[in-house]
Parts: C-alpha cells; structure tokens; sequence
C-alpha cells in the first residue's frame, strides 16, 4: 500500500478505524533501524508487568495472611470473652448455658487457665495450660479436627493432656509418653506455698497451623485443670455441723462439698463484626457481674498494624506501575521523533490531528495492556500456588523463606481478591493511557512542512 492510498483511507475515516489500528501494530513492531526504540517498549511492558504482578501477589499474600490469622485466632478463642467479677465463678456451667440462649450466639465455651512450666524428655518451657470438657473442644472445630497423634476419646475420663507439635517437638515426646508441669501455686504449709508438680501422658498431639498455639497451649480435661491450679472450695453442706478435730476422714468428706469454678467463659458468634450489638444482650443474659472483651480490642494493635503495613505496601508497590508508566512516555516520545516524517505525510495527505493522537494513544495504550495482561496472568499463578513455589525456592537456596516462627503460621496463605486485582488492572491500564496523552499531543502538533524540509 503506498502513501497516497493510506492517505486516501485515512480521509474522513472514522475514530480508531481499522487503518489507525494497523499503524499503531505496525509501530509496535521493531525495524532494524528503530530497534531501540522497541527495545525501550518491550522492557517497559516488562516493568509493568512486573510491577502488577508484584502487587497481585502481595495484596494476595496479605489478604492471606489476615484470613488465616483471624480464623485461627477466632478458631480458639472466642469473640467475646467473660471473666467474672470478685464473685467466685462456680456457677459458669449455668452461665455458660444462658450465654449460648442469646440470639446470634452459636456457642460458648467455659475454660480453666493457668501457666506453667513445662518438662519433657530433652527440654523444658512455658505454656499456657487450658481445661475444657470435650463437648467444649467439640465446639471447636479447627482443635479437634486437627489431632496428628492419638485421639479425644474418654477425654473427660482420662488424666492425660494434648500439646502442640511444635511443643512436642521442642519437649522430645509424643503420644504416650509424660511430661511434668509445674507452677509455683501448689499447697501451702506452715512454711508458705509449695511448688504443684505433677506428671501427665500424652494423649493428643494436634497442630492448628499457627506456631503461637502449637507451641504454647497445653489441654486437660476441666476436672484434672481444676484440681492441678486448685480452683475449687470445700463448702460445708446445707444441714450439717462442722466436724470436731477428731473426726475421720470419711465423717469430714460427709461434711463438705468440693465446689470447682472457672476462669472465664468464651462466645462464639455467626457474625464476628457483630460484637458491639451483641455486648449488651450478653452482659444481661449473663445474670451476674462479668466483664467482657471482645476479639476487636483484644487484637486491635495487631490488626492496625497489619492493615497500615498493607496500605503502604500497595502505595509502594504502586509505584512500580508508575515508573513503567513513565517508560511508555520516554518510548513514545522517541518513537514520535524517529516518526516525524512519517506522521508529516500522513498529515500532508489528509490525516486530521485528532487521527495522529489516536494512533500514538493506542500505540501507548497497547504497551500498558499487553504489560497489564502479562502481569495478570504471572501475578495469579504465583498467587495460587504462593505455599508450593516457597516450598521449593527454600529447598533450592536451602534457606526457609517466611520461617513460622516469625511470620506466625507455618504455612504461606494467599488469597485473591478479584475486587483488588481489578482495582489494580484498572490502575495500570489507566496509568498506561494517561502515559500516553503527551506524546501523542506531541506528535499531532508536528508540522508537515517543518518535518519534511529537512528529509
């Protein structure tokens, strides 16, 4: 096709007609002598397409990591937790029972805690020692589902406890085997209190996924809790006397009741949002003086602290785009350059300034998109296969990238957010045109005469 036929089509052709699509491929697509030109557009789609991926992954891996971090934290503990108030708390079965008749609630949870120290076969350390009835660990599903090593069965019969892998590891024990815990609030004497040290087997091993509670909680059954902290009171019962100093140890036993009590009570809701229009309705069907604390403001500083490091590691990331984009401008204004004789016959021949804008807008415009696409398409295969790809890189450089012990789960999640990966296609792309504005200004300012008489 020769120039004055290209001319004649370009006459009174419509906007992005079929010819100004066929230029601006045609500029796409490197020629000996302008070869650096594309050279310049090939690594500025690479840079955009880098800088999407970039983002996809992290705002994924982010979204991930919140996700998995809520619904371990929600998964043990509670939306909402009641401690009592002065009062002995030996009534929490029957609190624990009106808490779970408020609307929205779909269970509640009462629980025995203490520290300890630990003693296994190789090492010892600190752990947060947890006694719940096994109808109570059924309610929580992602604990009893996640046993590796024996089982919940006869749980409340047993004398036995569950600890973490990561605890187990760490203690050189498993299933069968004992440990011995220890807390320095044991009996007292005459002499002041003694350390209680007592030894228990092991009869589940569970991992949940989150390193803090893999390698800190330990749980017994609520009866052998209560009895190893010593929550309980020997009443004297209704219609008996105190027994006389000589009386047997059967007539004593006769005389008294051993009353337990808890620590607190956990609530489960449908709705963890929900917690500021359920406080109220909780605190009323408690029927006694509790105070409760929601998971909000448990974890708020954690979670802020999240939120404000994923708004600047997008803003951050963001700006790779940005400089990608700023390459379309430099490529597009160099092609303008090495094009002006050409944009000058086409303007000597009848093409309209508004057709040469065009031309160069989707010239540029095509850059973003194919780096925007390209993007896309690497940013979601990483995205989805985040654990696998970690897994091998660290068994290739034999170094363990995102260690659980700092990163708090043993496993990379990712989550994509369709809402998020368009808002940053959305993002490149418009960066990508807007890019795109000045140059093709620019050249659709040229002037023919000016442009060839130097040709």
């Amino acid at each position: 096709m020769t120039s004055a036929d290209a001319a004649r089509q370009q006459k009174g052709t419509r906007p992005f007609s079929r010819f100004e699509w066929m230029v601006s491929g045609r500029y796409l697509r490197a020629r000996r002598s302008d070869a650096f030109i594309s050279v310049i557009a090939a690594l500025t789609m690479i840079g955009i397409a880098i800088g999407v991926a970039t983002l996809i992954v992290v705002m994924s891996v982010m979204n991930g990591f919140r996700d998995e971090l809520l619904s371990k934290i929600l998964g043990l503990n509670g939306h909402f937790t009641a401690f009592p108030i002065e009062e002995t708390f030996d009534d929490y079965e029957a609190v624990r029972d009106r808490l779970e008749g408020v609307d929205g609630v779909v269970s509640a949870v009462a629980f025995v805690e203490g520290q300890a120290l630990v003693t296994g076969t190789y090492n010892s350390t600190g752990a947060n020692v947890r006694g719940m009835k096994l109808a109570d660990i059924e309610k929580l599903p992602l604990l009893y589902s996640s046993a590796l090593a024996g089982g919940w069965e006869d749980w409340d019969d047993l004398e036995g406890v569950a600890i973490g892998s990561r605890m187990a590891s760490q203690l050189g024990v498993t299933v069968g085997d004992t440990i011995t815990i220890v807390t320095p609030n044991g009996p007292r004497t005459p002499l002041g209190s003694t350390p209680q040290i007592r030894s228990y087997p092991v009869n589940v091993v569970f991992d949940v996924g989150m390193v803090e509670f893999d390698s800190l909680f330990i749980f017994m059954p609520i009866r052998a809790a209560q009895n190893y902290f010593r929550l309980y009171e020997d009443r004297l019962r209704e219609g008996m006397e105190e027994p006389d100093i000589m009386a047997s140890d059967e007539e004593i036993d006769a005389a008294y009741e051993r009353i337990y009590t808890a620590t607190a009570v956990e609530v489960f809701l449908n709705d963890p949002d929900a917690t500021w229009d359920r406080q109220l309705d909780l605190e009323q069907a408690a029927g006694r003086p509790m105070v409760f604390t929601d998971w909000q403001r448990r974890n708020a500083t954690f979670f802020s602290a999240l939120q404000v490091e994923r708004v600047v590691m997008f803003t951050i990331l963001s700006m790779i785009v940005l400089v990608a984009a700023f390459n379309i401008i430099s490529s597009l204004v160099m092609l303008v350059k090495d094009k002006g004789a050409d944009i000058a016959v086409l303007r000597t021949m009848g093409a309209t300034r508004s057709s040469i804008m065009r031309i160069f807008c989707i010239t540029g415009t095509a850059i973003g998109f194919i780096g925007t696409f390209a993007g896309f398409l690497l940013g979601l295969v990483l995205a989805l296969n985040a654990e696998t790809i970690r897994a091998w890189v660290s068994s290739v450089i034999g170094v363990a990238l995102f260690p659980p012990e700092v990163f708090m789960l043993s496993q990379l999640p990712s989550r994509v957010d369709a809402l998020e990966v368009t808002v940053v296609l959305v993002m490149a792309l418009g960066l990508s045109f807007l890019a795109t504005l000045y140059p093709a200004w620019r050249a659709a300012q040229y002037d023919p005469v000016e442009a060839l008489r130097y040709e």
